[in-house]
Order: C-alpha cells, then structure tokens, then sequence
C-alpha cells in the first residue's frame, strides 16, 4: 500500500501533484527527493517490463508542457535515468500526444511527459508512455510502489551511464499533420491545400500554439486573430480547458471577431481540444463527439461509438438512427473509454473506430487510439475543406443532432472516511428507490452508476461515483424547460435521507 507521501500523487494513470508554492494551503508535495525517486522507480519499471536486456542501452524521449515548474522537474529526473543506463531525448516543449509518437517513429522505447493537464499553475505530473500506449493505473502504481521503497534497476557494474542529447521532435509531428492534411484535401494546390481557410487558433498559453505556426499557416491557412499562442506557464488568460465556459467564449469571440471560417482550442498539452463554427457556435461535447462519430464511421458504416457515461440522450439517437452507427455508453475517465474501445475491437470483434469523452479527449483506432486534440482537429479540419468543395459547412454534418433543452451538473460530498464504500451502498439503494418508481425507467446498459429516464419529465439523470475523490456526481438532462428542477426535486427527496452526504449543493 502506498504511504502518505506518495499515495496523492497517484491521479488514474497519471502521477500529478503541487510543484509550485504559491496557492493558500496547497504545499509542494512533488519534491525533489521524491521525484528523483519516482525516476529511480520509473527505470526499474521499465527494465521489468519493457527493457529486458540489462546492458543494452535504450531510449527514453522527455517532452513538457508550458507550466513554470517543467524544466526544474525534467533537471531532477533526467540524471537518475542517466544513472540507470538509459539514454534521453530531450524534446523540450512538447505535446503529450507528440511524446507517445515518440515511440512509433522516432526510435524510442518509451517517453514520458511532464504536465497536469489543465490544472492550475502550480500543478504538475508525469505521464508515461511505451509502444503500447499510455500506462495503466496499476502501473502508475507500481512505479510508486518502487519509489517509496527506493527500488532501483538491478544492473551490471559495468553498466555505462546513458547519454542526454536535444531533439526538436514537434518538427516531425506536425510536418506528419501536414502532410496528412495535404494528401486527404486532395486539393488542385497540393502545397497549400489551406489557403481559402481562415482559422484561428486559442492554445491557452500552453503548447498548441505550434499548430497554427508549424501545421496550418505552412499550408496556407490565414490565421490571423490567433491568440494565446506564447508558452506561459501561468496562464494569464483563460484556464487552456475546452470545457471551460471562458475558454468557449474567449475562441468563440475571436471567431466572430475576426470573421473566421473555423476556430479551434486544445488544453494545456494538447490531448484535448473543440471548436467554433463560423456563426460562433460551439462545437464541444455532445456536438463534438457526434462530429467525431461523423469522420470515424465513414468507410466503418455500423461501427461503434464508445463514449463517457454522461452523453447525451440526443447524441445516442443521432449516432445510432441518423448515422447507422451504435453508442456505447461507458465508464467516465478517458482511458476507462479508450481501453473499452481496445477491448470491443480485440475481444468482441467489434467494428469500433471511436473512443471519446465528452471531456474533449478522442482517439482514433486509426491513430493508435491516442487521445489526440491536433490530430481530432486535423480530421476536421480535412473534412471542412471537402465540404466546402460542396458548398457546405460543418454544421451540416449534425444538424440533426438535438441539444438538451437544460443540462446540469452537481457535486454531492461524501462525509464517510471510507467514500467509496458509502457511495456504492447509495448507489444500491438509489437504483431500488428508483426501480420502485412507476415515474422512472432505469437504464440496464450503464457501465457506471445508476442512470433513469422520467419521461414526463422528457430527461434523464445519472448519479454515479468519482473515481477519485469523495464526490457523488449528478447529472440532469431534459428536453424541457423546467425539467432539471423537477428530476433535481426527486433526487433531493432521495439524497437527503443519506445521513453521510452533503447535499448543500442541491
């Protein structure tokens, strides 16, 4: 079992905690000796599971996003990794998406990048990566484990010390995008395939900045009333989140403003993004996973569409009726979707081409299920230039998909010591009240907590456990105004009976 040092900073399959002072109440807890450890504890990982031949030296890329504390982090890890042997490529800024691509083109064994994510300023983590993909938990855990003890590879005494050398591997990334871009336009201007489109682009400070100076503006793409492309750590503007309400607005204004064919935004590191269409309309969540669904299921005609528990009940209706395909609603948590896709496509012989969370994180089966904001925009913005050839827009593609009328979200605390076993047995108890309910229809499909329709309602709610933290998330969907108070007043009723909740927030 992890001690108190090292069990926070397990986050899924990412390890993430404080970096930085700065924040009230909030102290570094990614100190140096622990990092330093994790590395020791990340090389031995490696040569157990990845690495077998001890002697043999093997590479590792080390790429970081824009936080303030990246280049102190990448100066502790990297000599412990040196010290076991293993030679670096030290990609500096870079995509998380980039870092795993590391491993396919570019000769390395395995990579590791340095980010939080969209977490504020005095966040940071490690991600970690092999041929395979991204590791699971149960690896992260391991790492951790071999930190705490002070685990370190078992080499020869003759072992040599590995070698650091730079490598600007975002160069090759995005000549792949645009090359990519270049051949599936399949324009009568084969190098500027871009040069009608005027795209903005909001990186938030963080990396993606690089994708409208090395990808679209190569390729013709005016992409002037761009924003926030310099790296800053801080970031000063806007929180780099697509589902951040001031994100979505700040690119939607920049469109409008700039009378934009497309506009487009990623997260801190790039594994997520979303856009805006011409007219400002936001295509993120729903609209964007059906958008996906769209690019993913031309050529895998009744494929299926995995998604996070929380899509919509237009979206399924959309998917399946408009576009032929199947949904399949699963567990939140991007890599929870993504192994489910791995797993239909291996297991079930499932034609399933999409795995996507309504968070903005989407991987392609053609891209080695790697949750990829660049390359998600890539796909779309290929398929906005066919379209235009018609005479149509993006638009067009979901105009069918029907949006909630309301849509909320709320955060119930668990006051138990022990949250997870407390919130299963609400769990248990909410789907019996509700099965006992002539107003409710309870989902038999759900992959995560309990989800019920209420018809006279016209919507559904879907109360379920973070993975993570001791929250009973609620979700409330209608079709009509007024519904999520009505569907929120029968949730109440039941919550307010569970003497370990907190349902102030309700």
């Amino acid at each position: 079992m992890l001690n108190e040092i090292f069990a926070p900073l397990k986050s899924g399959t990412d390890i993430r905690g404080t970096a930085v002072n700065g924040v009230p109440g909030e102290y570094i807890n990614l100190s140096d000796d622990t990092l330093e450890a994790i590395a020791y504890g990340f090389a031995a990982w490696l040569y157990e599971n990845v690495m077998p031949n001890y002697g043999e030296l093997y590479n590792v890329a080390i790429g970081h996003d824009s936080r303030i504390s990246a280049d102190h982090i990448k100066s502790i890890i990297i000599p412990p990794l040196l010290d076991c042997g293993i030679n670096i490529k030290d990609c500096g800024l870079s995509s998380t998406p980039a870092m795993f691509m590391t491993t396919v083109d570019f000769d390395c064994d395995a990579s590791i990048e340095i980010t939080a994510s969209h977490h504020p300023w005095n966040k940071n983590g490690l991600k970690f990566f092999t041929r395979r993909g991204g590791l699971e938990g149960s690896d992260i855990e391991a790492i951790l484990t071999n930190a705490q003890y002070d685990v370190k590879p078992d080499l020869p005494e003759d072992m040599p010390k590995g070698e650091c050398t730079e490598a600007n591997y975002m160069n090759t990334y995005a000549k792949t995008l645009r090359e990519k871009i270049c051949e599936e336009v399949n324009s009568d201007d084969y190098a500027r395939p871009l040069r009608d489109f005027k795209i903005v682009v909001d990186a938030g400070n963080g990396v993606g900045g690089f994708y409208a100076e090395k990808v679209l503006a190569p390729l013709g793409a005016d992409i002037e009333g761009s924003q926030f492309l310099e790296p800053d750590g801080r970031f000063p503007n806007h929180v780099p989140n697509p589902e951040n309400k001031a994100a979505m607005d700040s690119i939607s204004k920049a469109v409008l403003d700039n009378g934009a064919d497309l506009g487009v935004i990623f997260d801190t590191d790039v594994d997520r993004a979303a856009c805006v269409a011409a007219s400002g309309e936001e295509i993120n969540r729903n609209a964007l996973i059906a958008l996906a669904s769209v690019i993913a299921l031309e050529g895998n005609e009744g494929g299926t569409i995995v998604t996070d528990s929380v899509t919509s009940a237009g979206l399924k209706k959309f998917i399946e009726e408009d576009l032929g395909g199947k949904h399949h609603r699963f567990k939140r948590g991007y890599k929870n979707v993504i192994n489910e896709a791995k797993r239909l496509n291996r297991d079930e012989c499932v034609n399933s081409p999409l795995a996507i969370e309504t968070s903005g994180h989407a991987a392609m089966r053609e891209n080695y299920f790697l949750d990829d904001g660049a390359y998600l925009v890539t796909k779309i913005i290929i398929t906005a230039a066919k379209l235009r050839r018609e005479g149509r827009t993006l638009e067009s593609l979901i105009e069918n998909l029907k949006q909630p009328v309301e849509a909320e979200e709320y955060r119930v605390k668990i006051l138990d010591p022990d949250f997870k076993a407390y919130g299963q047995k609400v769990l248990e108890e909410f789907d019996s009240w509700l099965r006992s309910n002539d107003d409710y229809e309870v989902a038999n499909d759900s992959f995560e907590g309990v989800r019920a329709t209420k018809p006279s309602a016209e919507g559904w709610m879907l109360l379920r456990l973070s993975v993570h933290d001791p929250i009973l998330p609620l979700n409330i969907e209608t079709d009509k105004e007024g519904g999520c108070a009505d569907l929120l007043a029968d949730a109440r009723t039941f919550l307010a009976n569970c003497d370990k909740l907190d349902i102030s927030t309700l």
